[in-house]
């Protein structure tokens, strides 16, 4: 490739602005071609030659392509711009089922020399990744079990929004935004083998799941519980982490918005022997003010591409595994 990597985004909606300020701020990325179907959205990418129709982007002279559109339309959009020899970015999820990203997976057998990686974002996070160090670093010993509550409001126009259409999502707020989640238990202690679920549509007048609910298990005896919502009617953030010698706990994501409230990090050690502090160990809490999420992954993707390394982090590998955590959520409630 050039110095200056041409990029394309399928997809202008709120995440492909939110990627194009990214490459905007990059020194080796140009934003040269667009597509989407509402042409009111062009006019907040200047210079950017628009069309509505996405083959304009996969036939142009990009090198890569970032994909943006809702799950139904991004496997057959992935394929096509790897079989253009583009090397593609896509937002979670991956698509609509198992099947979707194991097709992908083919495409990109096909085509070793082209990068694919996925928006599995929140691995980014500074709470995440801290919170990453200190668990590999050994210093709340073994983990022994995980807990994470990831859950939105949903909003006045959550049941008339895409996300709540089956044919255009796939499914509801597990596979939206609690994959998410599945992804950073996954981050921290790998595969997980036995699924127990109940999941349900508790308050949405909505063909999906508004509301799901998961104990995980791994090889290693790790034990995860999930809660996903669009019934938390506060936005809510919490991955909790105990280990043998401690815990750490990563309360709150920063966003655009600042509605899942300030990103902290608690850090405790295990101390029940001196007969004063028994389950009130002393804490350490870190602020972070800043999010470089979506700098650091754009940065990521482009740095895999000029020095022509392997996609390590939202890898196809991580699309998979994360998918059929999903859908054995799902079936474990049928």
């Amino acid at each position: 490739m050039t110095d200056t990597l041409n990029i394309g985004i399928i997809g202008l909606g709120k995440m492909g602005l939110t990627r194009y300020t990214e490459c905007c701020n990059h020194p080796q990325t140009v934003v040269t071609h667009g597509s989407d179907p509402d042409r009111d959205r062009y006019a907040l990418f200047p210079g950017v030659t628009c069309s509505a129709n996405p083959a304009s982007v996969i036939g142009s002279d990009v090198d890569a392509v970032l994909i943006a559109t809702p799950n139904r339309f991004a496997p057959e959009l992935i394929i096509a711009a790897l079989d253009s020899g583009k090397h593609v970015f896509c937002e979670k999820p991956p698509g609509c089922s198992v099947e979707d990203i194991e097709a992908i997976r083919v495409a990109e057998a096909r085509h070793p020399e082209l990068k694919l990686k996925f928006g599995f974002n929140h691995r980014y996070h500074a709470g995440i990744q801290e919170a990453k160090r200190i668990v590999d670093s050994g210093t709340i010993g073994r983990v022994l079990w995980m807990r994470g509550t990831y859950g939105k409001c949903g909003g006045e126009d959550f049941a008339e929004s895409w996300r709540s259409d089956k044919a255009l999502s796939g499914a509801g707020i597990l596979l939206d935004q609690g994959i998410h989640m599945l992804d950073l238990f996954r981050h921290f202690v790998g595969d997980f083998t036995e699924v127990k679920s109940m999941v349900e549509t508790a308050y949405w007048d909505i063909p999906v799941e508004d509301n799901a609910f998961a104990l995980l298990r791994n090889d290693a005896g790790v034990v995860a519980m999930l809660h996903s919502s669009s019934t938390q009617w506060k936005h809510t953030f919490n991955l909790e982490i105990y280990g043998a010698d401690g815990l750490v706990s990563v309360n709150g994501i920063l966003s655009s918005t600042r509605s899942y409230g300030d990103e902290t990090l608690t850090v405790a050690r295990r101390a029940f022997d001196d007969g004063f502090n028994t389950g009130k160990p002393q804490e350490e809490t870190i602020y972070f003010d800043t999010d470089p999420s979506w700098q650091l992954e754009m940065a990521d993707f482009v740095a895999c591409i000029a020095n022509d390394t392997p996609v390590t982090t939202g890898t196809s590998d991580d699309a998979l595994s994360a998918m059929k955590l999903v859908f054995a959520i799902y079936d474990g409630d049928r």
